[in-house]
């Protein structure tokens, strides 16, 4: 991409984290998956408003819920899970059905109590993705939140394949004042790695960010690359916090959910960094994501500034996408 031109993309995102400011994330979660809800508001809305809850009733939803890009599998489960509380409960009317189902996929995405424990240890965090899909960028903003945060922060440049990868992580880390470590561009990744780690601990680093390569040969040098350097974590720092991050383009739908699955048997993965969702129609496709890969939506982006990467509140999300409100009212429950 080359050199950005900085003093214009902070006017952009200096307008940009004012509004957030005033009505609060949720507001922003809202405003940014509106192409997702208008896609199927109209139906989701008069699908409730049926007489019966029949087949027909089931194959409307199952269509919505597909045209949301939550995928077959999700779907079905999903729809299995509402017939089951429709029985159990003895519920007659559709419009009783409404909650209950945003209830069940709220369920489907919930998250462990410490799905966040990186962020208190001395840890290491690798951060995999395919070129294109705001891995970089998304180093860049996790950096910036962790410093606002108090905590020291190193970037290791390790995604030495791709052109222009190093110089568009410097200027991140520049912009976000903390450390990077980098060779030459071409270098062996793990030697980037072995580089960040002893820095790491020489500087006594909170969290090390590591950009990985986006685009190997296959997958096989793949799975040898991050085996590489996870033996590296182990010899040199093993006492590190450990934490693999996928970084997913939530415009690209069940694509995204194909490149999770080939990651997964490459790496094992804590968790995805899910970006670009305020440019799609398809956001449901975190909750298929999160359902059909066992693997938690750790983070969302719905913006180009910095702010706009937020970490992942499962029921202000699937209320985002399906339910009745006014952002404005809700802040203050789905602020995250």
């Amino acid at each position: 991409m080359g050199l950005f031109d900085w003093r214009k993309k902070e006017t952009q995102e200096e307008a940009q984290v004012e509004e957030p400011q005033k009505k609060g994330f949720f507001g922003k979660l809202v405003s940014g998956l509106t192409k997702t809800r208008n896609s199927i508001a109209d139906s989701f809305t008069s699908v409730f408003a049926a007489n019966h809850i029949d087949e027909d009733f089931y194959e409307e939803l199952e269509e919505i819920l597909i045209m949301a890009d939550m995928g077959v599998t999700t779907t079905m489960n999903i729809l299995d899970e509402l017939r089951d509380e429709v029985k159990r409960k003895h519920i007659k009317e559709p419009a009783d059905c409404r909650e209950l189902l945003i209830s069940i996929i709220q369920n489907q995405m919930s998250l462990e109590p410490n799905a966040y424990e990186y962020e208190n240890r001395k840890s290491v965090v690798l951060v995999i993705g395919v070129n294109g899909v705001g891995k970089t960028t998304s180093i860049g903003k996790l950096a910036a939140q962790f410093r606002e945060q108090g905590k020291k922060v190193i970037i290791a440049a390790a995604d030495t394949f791709r052109a222009a990868a190093i110089e568009q992580l410097e200027e991140w880390a520049n912009r976000s004042q903390v450390d990077m470590i980098s060779q030459k561009e071409g270098a062996d990744p793990s030697a980037v790695v072995y580089d960040a780690l002893q820095a790491a601990k020489a500087r006594n680093a909170d969290i090390l960010l590591v950009d990985t390569a986006g685009r190997l040969h296959n997958k096989k040098n793949l799975m040898d690359e991050l085996s590489k350097m996870n033996r590296i974590i182990d010899r040199e720092y093993p006492d590190a916090y450990r934490e693999t991050l996928i970084v997913l383009d939530g415009t690209t739908g069940q694509n995204a959910l194909e490149q999770a699955k080939q990651f997964k048997q490459a790496a094992d993965i804590d968790g995805i960094i899910l970006t670009k969702l305020d440019g799609t129609a398809k956001g449901g496709i975190a909750i298929a994501i999160h359902a059909e890969l066992g693997v938690p939506v750790k983070y969302i982006g719905v913006g180009e500034g910095i702010d706009d990467l937020q970490k992942f509140d499962p029921e202000a999300y699937v209320k985002a996408i399906f339910a009745e409100t006014k952002a404005e009212e809700k802040d203050s429950d789905y602020t995250i």
